[in-house]
């Protein structure tokens, strides 16, 4: 009986005879069935990425945004329940700004990444609240350079190199791990993460998605700056592109910069044009 959590599920107080917690695994099973986001450590700084999967060809592009600015100096990437996530993003904006009004100074990633984990874990002590069905990873530049932090529905914190979570986590941890992230600026690092995010999506499978990124490095000025590529929607993309993936890219934008026309985007393989910040140059 407690395999499978029949008569221990009921709440989120109640422990199984292995002393599993039946309620934290099923807000974990929501977190793996959602989009992929990673977030990586740079020698400069941290680069996030997000699979925002589709739902809806009638969506507006840029809606529901799965990453957000939580301080000048920080950023958080939701993977799992949107409206779950949007809670963590006001509490952890909320602690940022408190910090800074009693302290005079920014807080430090580790001390937010503490608070916003005390707050998810408070969600699993009392049996009218149930777990958030949402995982975040929390990236930050401080006195004590970059930082990255990823937060379990449990209430666990960890500091990470790398880091992934949803549906594509295991395959995108095994890119991460082949990276050497000591050597790679946050410019390179961008274009990893758009490739691993791109490599782990199934076409077949999963639905069309918007390409999210955002970096904290020293090319930002320590801020938090998102980046859209305009070719969210996946459309027609094909894998062995990136096998160039800087070539295409600056093919692409030159491309689009001299048609301006929406008309013209999928015949070059995108779908739909959204606000660019361009991290390569181009």
């Amino acid at each position: 009986m407690s395999s499978i959590g029949t008569g221990y599920d009921l709440s989120v107080t109640t422990f199984s005879p292995d002393g599993r917690v039946f309620q934290v695994e099923y807000a974990t099973k929501a977190v793996d069935n959602s989009g992929t986001i990673v977030g990586i450590k740079c020698k400069d700084g941290i680069v996030l990425g997000v699979e925002k999967l589709v739902t809806s060809k009638m969506m507006l592009e840029g809606s529901n945004r799965r990453i957000h600015s939580v301080h000048r100096h920080s950023g958080l990437a939701v993977a799992g329940l949107a409206a779950d996530g949007r809670q963590i993003v006001s509490r952890t904006k909320s602690e940022a700004a408190s910090y800074e009004k009693v302290y005079g100074e920014p807080i430090s990633v580790k001390e937010l990444a503490d608070r916003v984990a005390s707050y998810v874990h408070l969600c699993t002590l009392y049996w009218w609240l149930r777990p958030f069905g949402c995982g975040v990873i929390l990236g930050g530049y401080d006195r004590d350079g970059p930082q990255l932090y990823m937060i379990e529905p449990s209430g666990v914190s960890y500091k990470y190199f790398g880091a992934a979570l949803g549906k594509g986590r295991q395959a995108a941890k095994t890119e991460i791990e082949k990276l050497k992230l000591s050597e790679l600026t946050c410019r390179e690092g961008i274009v990893e993460v758009a490739k691993i995010i791109y490599g782990v999506h199934d076409e077949a499978k999963d639905k069309a998605f918007e390409l999210e990124l955002s970096w904290i490095c020293d090319e930002s000025n320590r801020q938090h700056q998102k980046k859209t590529f305009f070719f969210a929607y996946l459309y027609r993309f094909q894998m062995n592109c990136w096998s160039r993936p800087k070539l295409l890219l600056r093919q692409l934008l030159r491309r689009w910069m001299l048609t301006k026309k929406q008309d013209d985007l999928p015949r070059l393989g995108v779908f739909g044009a959204v606000e660019i910040s361009d991290p390569f140059g181009v």
